[in-house]
């Protein structure tokens, strides 16, 4: 805990630091910055934006980057933890020779491979096997904090014992430590928690026991009652019987027959922890039921069988994190399914206007766009509880088919764009909006 505390203030104070340099809160662009920089400072100012900061004085705000230096912070923090937690799990590959690397030798390796320091090249490495975790084309990522931060930084995450990088729940209780001081200021600030406040207040760590007690109590009571003779149940600490030896807490008659159609949905899985614990029991009874090498049930549950929404980008990244990590301490390296993990949270900063043009004249696809822009509008405090079938099936004389929607999801979205199409457009400048072929997820 101490280690984590200190480990975000120093990486705040070097991501202040870096961003004053780069004149990103302030409108004027610095002559000292190269085009690299200036680049990056653009990047970090959509960013910002995105976030939700106040930039140039365009509100009263004390830290115009403060949610900034915060994302900052977290990324360049957890650039460092997780290469360490996949160090000293073997886990940390090299992309060409497929075998594990130390950090040490990332660092030989440095100038030949164009990086600033080793740290980059473990996260560059990293990002071959976990490009949604490890992400170098994020200008977050990007931030080049001063060599005395960086080395401060480093000796903080060094400094810890490897064992702690092997533990099962250590991931979780990181998070926690990382959110403790803002969860202190929401509270004693007294205001209405929602939005950021939601994640920092509302997001505590589950004890080990408690995660294994309700999970062998439900998942596994269900297993014991269709396998009573299954040596898997010996592991089963916490599953509580009756007199007759079955399960306190019923069979789960109407759960389907076999574990490969049980599905577990954890809708604020935090990082993880409930998805960890489910998964490692999932994959050995299917192992079992199946004839399956472990590797392969292992894979075959991320693929089918374990699903988690989370209000925090940040927590979503580290549940996808832990659950990698977890397959491949129990079934060896190797690619994986990608996780059924999303992050829910993220909050629509978009005009409404360029939700409602996707509908191209049509009144109930703009009413349904409407509805569906003011929910995710909230998205940061509703997180999963938004059903967008819900809110455009079951409107009245408004509502329409969700398929009719969904198929512009993946369509297009508005990009701001200058006007070509007559000199005296040119002249005054107009700009329109032009619908390009992009991505548009919820």
């Amino acid at each position: 805990e101490i280690a984590v505390v200190r480990g975000r203030e120093l990486a705040e104070a070097g991501a202040r630091v870096a961003l004053d340099h780069l004149g990103v809160g302030v409108r004027a662009v610095g002559s000292h910055l190269g085009g690299e920089e200036r680049a990056l400072r653009r990047a970090l100012r959509a960013r910002a934006r995105q976030l939700g900061d106040a930039l140039d004085g365009s509100a009263a705000e004390v830290e115009p980057c403060r949610l900034l230096i915060g994302e900052v912070a977290y990324e360049q923090w957890h650039r460092l933890l997780f290469a360490r937690f996949l160090e000293v799990n073997g886990l940390l590959i090299h992309p060409e020779f497929e075998a594990p690397v130390s950090l040490a030798e990332c660092e030989e390796w440095a100038v030949s491979l164009g990086e600033p320091d080793g740290w980059s090249v473990a996260a560059r490495f990293a990002s071959q096997i976990l490009p949604g975790v490890f992400k170098p084309s994020d200008p977050c990522t990007q931030v080049r904090l001063a060599r005395e931060d960086l080395l401060a930084l480093e000796r903080v995450v060094t400094g810890l014992p490897a064992d702690v990088f092997r533990a099962e729940d250590a991931l979780g209780w990181v998070y926690q430590y990382w959110q403790s001081q803002a969860k202190k200021e929401v509270n004693e600030s007294g205001r209405k928690i929602g939005g950021a406040d939601v994640s920092p207040v509302t997001q505590l760590f589950t004890e080990h026991y408690m995660v294994r007690f309700l999970l062998e109590n439900s998942l596994g009571a269900w297993w014991a009652g269709r396998h009573p003779d299954s040596p898997l149940l010996e592991e089963y600490s916490y599953l509580r019987r009756l007199d007759d030896d079955l399960p306190a807490a019923g069979v789960f008659g109407g759960w389907p027959a076999r574990a490969s159609e049980v599905t577990v949905m954890d809708p604020c899985c935090g990082s993880g922890h409930f998805l960890v614990a489910a998964f490692g029991m999932l994959w050995r009874m299917r192992a079992e039921e199946e004839g399956l090498s472990d590797s392969d049930a292992q894979d075959a549950v991320l693929r089918d069988n374990i699903f988690g929404l989370e209000l925090d980008p940040r927590c979503t990244q580290i549940a996808v994190f832990a659950l990698a990590l977890e397959a491949w301490k129990q079934g060896g390296y190797r690619g994986l399914p990608l996780p059924n993990v999303a992050c829910s949270g993220i909050p629509a900063k978009a005009p409404l206007s360029e939700w409602t043009a996707l509908a191209e004249g049509d009144y109930k696809l703009e009413s349904a766009l409407t509805r569906l822009h003011a929910l995710f509008r909230d998205a940061d405090t509703l997180g999963s509880l938004i059903d967008p079938v819900r809110a455009t099936e079951q409107a009245g004389l408004e509502s329409i088919d969700w398929s009719e929607v969904a198929r512009l999801v993946p369509r297009r979205r508005y990009v701001r764009q200058s006007h070509r199409s007559s000199s005296s457009d040119r002249a005054s400048g107009t700009r329109v909006h032009r619908l390009e072929r992009d991505k548009f997820t919820y």
